[in-house]
């Protein structure tokens, strides 16, 4: 059977490029080469390059494809792993359906809607099934007394983050009034609108989901979960100071992630359960993760955005996930790969 070429697509252009690339190479040494002509694929604002070992050589980005020893190469499928815009916002999905090119994760309107948390927690609030946390959507840096306008019902602390963007960056934990202004200038350094919601707290938990392929024999242990492999709980629990989940306690391990969490069944099958049925109300595809805060004053889940392309560096959740059902990072990729052929 003739190998099947992938572009492994990573990098883009937000402050998550380097993750991306992270991911992509843990990626790239885990899907089955003699299966597959894998090439990695650089996406950056400079071009679009494709390493050839170390030698960066350039995309056609009219048609996506390379030149390989004189030899023109045509993708089946590209596997995008690129965090941020523009992999998460629905632009490279936008794209590749244009070009006929089929891919890995969540259509275009459903990473765009899910990327922007401004407008994405509105439609999850809608759906009744977990609640969400109270915010402001701001479009601009507004004066002294508009802001406190528009957050004068809004209880402190606050969480003031780029409405489109991901891996905490640009995150800002805001206790007092006087720290707003200065939060919301570090998070239009990322993106042109700012959410502004309340802190919850609570126990950080995150889920994920994915579709299986046709006449997979794989199963969920749930039986509920039809045609889905929904991954058991993760908590979430910063250290070494760090008071939520930062980039720092993403990438440089100060933070303890359990897997399975340490919590009630009955909390974590409610998880489960709710990420299980947000995937289809949201038109996910791919390998997706819902991350949530549980109050545990209140006992009320809530809902704190949802990752269309979650890391898959060897810090990262889903593949830790995966691992505690017995589904090697090799096997959850072939997984991956097989069920966006088949769309």
């Amino acid at each position: 059977m003739e190998k099947k070429n992938i572009a492994l697509v990573m990098g883009g252009f937000s402050g998550e490029h380097d993750i991306s690339i992270a991911s992509g190479n843990q990626v790239y040494g885990q899907l089955d080469h003699t299966k597959y002509n894998v090439y990695k694929v650089v996406v950056e604002r400079d071009g679009w390059f494709w390493m050839d070992g170390e030698t960066r050589r350039q995309m056609d980005r009219n048609d996506f494809t390379l030149t390989d020893n004189g030899r023109k190469v045509k993708f089946d499928l590209a596997f995008i792993i690129v965090h941020g815009n523009p992999g998460e916002n629905g632009i490279l999905q936008a794209y590749f359906d244009i070009l006929g090119v089929k891919y890995t994760t969540c259509g275009y309107y459903t990473s765009a809607l899910t990327f922007h948390k401004g407008y994405c927690n509105p439609v999850v609030k809608s759906f009744g099934l977990v609640k969400v946390a109270n915010s402001v959507l701001l479009y601009k840096e507004p004066d002294a007394a508009k802001l406190a306008e528009l957050t004068g019902q809004l209880r402190y602390p606050l969480f003031v983050k780029p409405a489109a963007g991901g891996s905490s960056v640009a995150t800002t934990k805001v206790k007092t009034p006087d720290q707003l202004q200065p939060a919301i200038r570090e998070a239009l350094t990322e993106d042109r609108q700012v959410l502004v919601e309340e802190c919850i707290n609570g126990r950080e938990f995150d889920c994920g989901v994915m579709h299986l392929p046709k006449g997979s024999t794989l199963k969920d242990p749930n039986p509920n979960f039809h045609n889905k492999l929904v991954f058991p709980v993760t908590e979430i629990i910063p250290k070494g100071g760090h008071e939520f989940f930062d980039y720092e306690a993403k990438y440089q391990g100060f933070s303890n992630e359990v897997t399975p969490a340490e919590v009630d069944e009955s909390i974590s099958k409610h998880i489960q359960e709710v990420s299980y049925r947000l995937y289809d109300l949201l038109g996910c595809q791919g390998i997706v993760r819902f991350d949530y805060i549980y109050n545990t004053d209140e006992q009320e889940l809530y809902f704190l955005e949802v990752n269309t392309i979650p890391g898959q560096s060897a810090e990262s959740i889903v593949p830790k996930q995966a691992k505690a059902m017995g589904i090697s990072p090799a096997e959850l990729y072939e997984l991956s790969i097989q069920a966006a052929l088949m769309k």
